[in-house]
């Protein structure tokens, strides 16, 4: 594919405008000191810095046509070819072939399962089961249930959390009464497209790529992220109604259906990221083994 020099400004400055609903604020919060409990993981939690996702790029396959085309080249990862500047994909290295395969692994494993929808963001829970006040992780919200009633609520219902990721944030209490014992080796075999951390984990994948992957699919993953994340908080045990977010009361039969409902429509929103993702380390490890063969 071919892009005009009119067509790639365009396509610019929608992406730039895009992510700024998200990168703006975060930067007027940072310069003023103020926290958010539910936006601020997405630039904690993730590494990506505000100013990458924002700066736009075209992806694999794209030729990018005009003079100021040339800027590309100053960022690494491009080349000039006949006409223009696109990718180069034999840039890659040993160690980053390495972890796309170990990506591409989880990723078509996670793909290949239906997804599970019990276990009621219960994660959240976890994480501040048996805790004193001052070591919550966000100790400036207050509990909806008070510490006792949100203590009940997780040894009622148990927690069934199979991703790495949450359940190492589980305190000493919790992870006993996890009836399962997720390790960052198991990941492939338990990560399921039901988990809210399985969806959110899509942007990590996405930028992960570098310069392998659009602005446009990487824009796609962080919105999927930054809807998944208020689900996670409203179901979470702290009370955000001073933020303007209502509860998803997951201590009660209502509350679960609505989460389950949300958690389905949200694995239906991912699966087709994660196949376009599939699609992005496979070609960019098809392209490195391409490369090798001709050295």
């Amino acid at each position: 594919m071919r892009l005009t020099e009119q067509q790639w400004h365009g396509r610019e400055r929608a992406h730039v405008e895009r992510m700024r609903r998200w990168t703006v604020p975060h930067r007027a919060r940072r310069s003023s000191g103020d926290k958010h409990p539910v936006l601020d993981f997405l630039f904690t939690y993730y590494s990506h810095p505000p100013a990458h996702l924002e700066r736009w790029q075209p992806g694999p396959g794209v030729v990018l046509e005009g003079p100021s085309a040339a800027r590309f080249l100053r960022r690494g990862g491009y080349h000039e070819v006949a006409g223009g500047v696109a990718v180069n994909e034999a840039t890659l290295t040993a160690a980053r072939g390495r972890a796309a395969e170990r990506t591409l692994a989880l990723l078509e494993a996670t793909a290949r399962r239906p997804p599970r929808l019990s276990c009621f963001g219960l994660h959240e829970w976890a994480m501040v089961y048996r805790e004193s006040p001052q070591r919550l992780r966000h100790p400036q919200l207050p509990l909806r249930l008070g510490s006792a009633g949100t203590d009940e609520v997780l040894e009622s219902l148990g927690v069934r959390c199979g991703h790495f990721d949450a359940f190492r944030f589980f305190t000493d209490a919790a992870r006993p009464l996890n009836a399962l014992r997720p390790t960052r080796q198991t990941q492939p075999d338990l990560d399921q497209p039901g988990c809210l951390h399985v969806g959110m984990d899509l942007y990590k994948w996405a930028y992960k790529l570098g310069v392998s992957v659009s602005a446009e699919l990487l824009g796609d993953c962080f919105e999927l992220a930054a809807d998944i994340r208020e689900l996670d908080m409203r179901a979470s045990p702290y009370d955000l109604s001073a933020l303007g977010y209502s509860p998803v009361p997951i201590e009660t039969a209502e509350g679960r259906a609505q989460y389950a409902r949300a958690q389905e429509s949200f694995a239906r929103r991912a699966a087709p990221l994660r196949a376009r993702l599939i699609e992005c380390y496979r070609a960019l490890l098809n392209a490195s083994d391409q490369q090798r063969s001709r050295t």
